[in-house]
């Protein structure tokens, strides 16, 4: 047999193993709602190549690649334990395994580093929680692709409506053709279907009524069967406390901002503050999409080296704000050809640091210059820090905090030495530290920071809404605060 031969019998092998794990992972989801994860990747309606991928990727984090014959074992573990609702990353476990010297078996260490999630300790299954869209642009679409993949359980977040403005005939059958079809994201996994007589969208099953209307005042949600609803407001028309608080109409509870918040509205980044969210708080902001790239960092920073003071530099994809070819906008520059000209602008990233990270009393300055890019974009954090360091341990210590921190669902780090914009579309991370471009002189340190302006922030609009509805479930092996 030659090596060839030898290298395919092995991929065969492995593909196997991969197809074994898909229904194990799936009826943990739909029965017990414990998402599957490796390494903060969910493996939840993944592919066997897909798996088998998000196994190899793990190599440019702890240096060797995850074999599925690794992580297997704890996949069978877990189907043995009394489990209630929770993620599981079956890749920390495997690492904290290799790293645990007492001798145990992998049925009893697994039991062991899930123990907050059996028995008596498990959370039961909560009621779900309705959402409600207001405004069905990028990230609208996005945010509704993203919480209909996870209503698989059916115990989580139930996206019920979407408000919009009435566009002419065949309205929702062209808005159901956009979130079917994205010329960036690709093909929604699943199947959409239109009941234009009752104005409804069904997306692998689930009913999402179309309320048509011109301002906030003229709808009431209770009168759809909507009740207690968290509406996420992707317009960015209002946002301070005063015109946010329209959307708090009968069935409407909360209301979160996918823009930067004015005034005394909290801008939260998750996984940076998303614990300082008053439970009575009904108006809160997911800041912007650079802003939530460039505070996790930012802090991991802070936290281990100090800083002293920074400058971010982002170079973002152009926008729907800005001209197609040269015309009239309110906006300096912005009226000139978003696809043919570098613009530059202002961004409110830097001032908003302060909201998000209130004890880092550090100056951060900062500016934008758009791009011809549809998507991706990457942030140049400049940071004077409090003590020297060499680049290796500044490298060492984010590759750390992307894999075993409770920053890395927010931190992701590769060391692809090719690595350009359109590898990162999909990133379901709020920002992506480039190994190869960071820079270290002493106490001065530059990071490239890759995100998806869109899906990335996305994923961390839903985490912040998971968390204020109370259906965000804790993630095991715990990790060190």
């Amino acid at each position: 047999m030659t090596v060839n031969d030898d290298s395919f019998t092995n991929w065969k092998h492995r593909e196997e193993i991969a197809e074994s794990m898909i229904p194990i992972i799936g009826k943990l989801h739909r029965e017990q709602d414990v998402t599957v994860l490796l390494h903060s990747r969910s493996l939840v309606n993944k592919s066997v190549v897909s798996i088998l991928k998000t196994h190899r990727f793990a190599r440019q984090i702890a240096g060797e690649e995850l074999s599925v014959t690794e992580t297997l074992p704890f996949l069978q573990a877990l189907t043995a334990l009394d489990l209630g609702p929770s993620q599981i990353d079956i890749g920390m476990l495997a690492e904290t395994y290799r790293a645990d010297d007492r001798g145990l078996s992998v049925a009893e260490f697994t039991a062991e580093a899930v123990a907050g999630a059996t028995g008596a300790n498990k959370i039961e299954c909560r009621e779900g929680r309705d959402v409600v869209l207001y405004g069905f642009g990028r990230i609208g679409r996005l945010v509704a692709r993203l919480l209909i993949e996870k209503a698989g359980s059916g115990n989580g977040l139930r996206l019920r409506a979407i408000v919009v403005r009435r566009g002419g005939d065949q309205d929702i059958v062209k808005r159901a053709s956009l979130l079917r079809r994205d010329s960036i994201h690709g093909q929604f996994q699943g199947t959409i279907t239109v009941d234009e007589a009752n104005s409804t969208i069904i997306a692998n099953g689930n009913e999402i009524k179309v309320i048509y209307a011109g301002d906030p005042s003229e709808v009431d949600y209770t009168a759809y069967g909507i009740k207690d609803a968290i509406l996420i407001d992707n317009t960015g028309k209002w946002r301070d406390r005063e015109g946010l608080s329209q959307h708090l109409r009968p069935g409407i509870d909360k209301v979160v901002l996918t823009a930067p918040g004015k005034g005394d509205v909290p801008n939260i980044v998750h996984g940076v503050n998303h614990d300082m969210i008053k439970p009575d708080e009904r108006i809160l902001s997911c800041a912007s999409c650079t802003t939530n790239a460039i505070v996790p960092p930012l802090k991991a920073m802070a936290d281990e080296y100090g800083v002293l003071r920074g400058h971010v530099e982002t170079i973002h994809s152009f926008t729907n704000d800005q001209n197609l070819l040269d015309n009239y906008h309110k906006a300096d520059r912005r009226g000139r050809s978003a696809p043919l000209n570098m613009v530059i602008t202002e961004t409110g990233a830097a001032s908003a640091v302060a909201k998000a990270l209130p004890d880092l009393k550090a100056p951060i300055t900062g500016s934008s210059i758009r791009v011809p890019v549809p998507d991706v974009s990457i942030a140049i954090l400049s940071l004077r820090l409090g003590r020297e360091a060499t680049r290796e341990e500044v490298l060492d210590h984010l590759r750390d905090v992307s894999l075993t921190s409770p920053l890395r669902r927010q931190i992701d780090f590769t060391s692809a030495p090719d690595a350009v914009s359109n590898d990162f579309i999909g990133s379901r991370h709020a920002s992506i530290v480039d190994a190869g471009a960071t820079k270290v002189d002493g106490d001065n340190a530059i990071l490239y920071l890759w995100y998806d302006n869109e899906f990335g922030y996305s994923c961390q609009v839903i985490r912040v809404v998971q968390h204020v509805s109370g259906v965000e479930y804790p993630t095991y092996p715990a990790v060190a605060v």
